[in-house]
């Protein structure tokens, strides 16, 4: 399997960021390497990246150098938000340390270089043109829900335990579109359902609850009343599948749109019934009148109906979209860690994330989403490490027994808000809610680390930040400077 299957996540940046004296960010330089192993399965990572290399941040000017290269490795494709987390990373990390380097706490100057609502849609360097948002909002909400102000009682608490404590934060926008056709059937049948076949199908993401929300919103029907049909490729003739973020904005967009010839037909039919004509028919707050008559039909008594009198019930339309223009979700994560510095063990005790989604549909499943894209990145950053011999490219991870994945166990609970600001690009608003968890997750968990690790001096660590890592950076640095202090303690 390590040999055979992709692998998710290979960017080598260089990055530069050029400001004035009082923080103003003026420009960005990047270079990016994407390793596509030993055939290129795809370049998804590196040009979904490339083009979010500023961030969410006013930067007037950028030079962007991408570059894909053939390696002896196994390819490497797109994973959950391809080439966001990266470029997320690089941006995020490189805003800490201009802070430190100019001696500026790291909120204000992020404060004062974000993109500004009123700036919206925002055009940047690269061409990316960012729909709405609510940026330096995002991150205060994050900041109030990760309970900034009492981060320092806790450090103190921390280290009379001999241990640590590291917070970072990482801003994040990421772009969502995906293969840009699909299609929708959608069928009242005379058994009182709605049938509606779509060709985004789900893996996990409770695609069957979300879609039966809208259409059942759109018609107002019971939700218990609608059968998704999805996977089926007998029947299923035409759709993008599930990538990219693109399911939920994409199919709620084709349900807005057959409403109205499916409203169309519904009159045509109950015009029969009413024995007048179509134009007679009115539809509102989910009934079907006609003056002089005091009866009324909802989609589902309309079809019964018809097809008890044996006339023309059929209420079934197919309609197709494309969309070509991306949503940007976005949001703000904040990290707390507890470093051993004895043996470099990394305890994750807090995270906080805020997601802007656009028009959220269904909470519960959005905040899972983020659970998941959170523990994947906490697991990329942490423990998740492709050891390859050089020479051959031949994986050494012989199983998972070697390779670390995240387990419920070592994960902290997750404080998740949702933010909606709606995307002019769709008649809900709807962005995207898979990806916002694990986007910034590589930037903010190697942030709080390197917090936690300063007053040894640490100052750089690879990814992932495993135990030993964490323990080489921490005796190096007691190496270089021998006044630095074994165990941590209150001050």
């Amino acid at each position: 399997m390590f040999l055979t299957d992709y692998q998710g996540r290979d960017l080598l940046t260089r990055v530069a960021l050029a400001m004035r004296a009082g923080g103003t960010f003026l420009a960005l330089r990047a270079d990016n390497v994407s390793n596509v192993g030993a055939r290129c399965a795809s370049l998804s990572p590196l040009g979904k990246g490339s083009a979010l290399v500023t961030g969410n941040y006013r930067i007037p000017a950028a030079s962007l150098r991408s570059r894909a290269v053939f390696t002896n490795t196994m390819p490497t494709n797109a994973y959950r938000s391809s080439g966001r987390p990266e470029v997320t990373y690089a941006i995020e990390r490189l805003v800490d340390e201009a802070a430190r380097r100019l001696g500026i706490d790291r909120i204000a100057l992020r404060r004062m270089n974000l993109v500004a609502p009123e700036e919206m849609p925002y055009l940047n360097p690269i061409g990316a043109r960012y729909d709405s948002g609510t940026y330096e909002a995002n991150m205060d909400l994050a900041i109030r829900t990760a309970e900034w102000d009492g981060f320092e009682e806790r450090r103190r608490a921390a280290a009379t335990r001999g241990r640590l404590l590291g917070r970072g934060l990482a801003n994040y926008v990421e772009s969502s579109i995906g293969a840009p056709r699909e299609r929708t059937e959608i069928e009242v049948t005379p058994a009182g359902r709605v049938r509606v076949v779509i060709g985004t199908g789900p893996s996990g993401q409770g695609h069957e609850t979300s879609f039966a929300q809208v259409v059942g919103a759109l018609l107002a029907v019971p939700v218990a009343a609608i059968d998704i049909v999805t996977g089926d490729t007998d029947i299923v003739s035409v759709g993008g599948g599930s990538h990219s973020g693109r399911s939920m904005h994409h199919s709620a967009t084709l349900f807005a749109k057959a409403m109205p010839e499916l409203v169309a037909r519904g009159k045509r039919v109950a015009a029969q019934l009413f024995g007048t004509s179509p134009e007679q028919v009115s539809f509102a707050e989910g009934r079907f009148t006609a003056p002089p008559h005091n009866q009324s039909f909802d989609f589902l008594e309309l079809a019964r109906e018809a097809a008890r009198l044996g006339g023309d019930g059929e209420i079934a339309v197919t309609c197709d979209n494309e969309m070509h223009d991306p949503v940007f979700p976005n949001g703000c994560a904040v990290f707390e860690v507890e470093v051993d510095p004895e043996t470099g063990i990394v305890e994750l005790t807090r995270y906080s994330v805020v997601d802007d989604v656009g028009r959220c549909i269904n909470p519960l499943i959005v905040h899972g989403q983020t659970h998941g894209g959170a523990a994947q990145a906490i697991g990329e950053a942490l423990w998740e490490e492709c050891a390859l011999d050089p020479a051959s490219g031949q994986p050494l991870n012989g199983s998972f027994l070697d390779y670390a994945l995240p387990r419920a166990d070592n994960l902290p609970f997750f404080a998740t808000r949702i933010v909606e600001v709606l995307s002019p690009t769709n008649p809900f608003g709807i962005k995207a809610g898979g990806e916002g968890g694990c986007t910034p997750a590589l930037a903010v968990v190697v942030s709080a680390i390197l917090d936690a690790l300063a007053p040894l001096g640490v100052r750089e660590i690879d990814m992932p930040v495993t135990p030993f890592k964490v323990w080489r950076a921490i005796q190096a640095a007691r190496m270089a400077d021998p006044g630095i202090k074994r165990v941590a303690v209150a001050d």
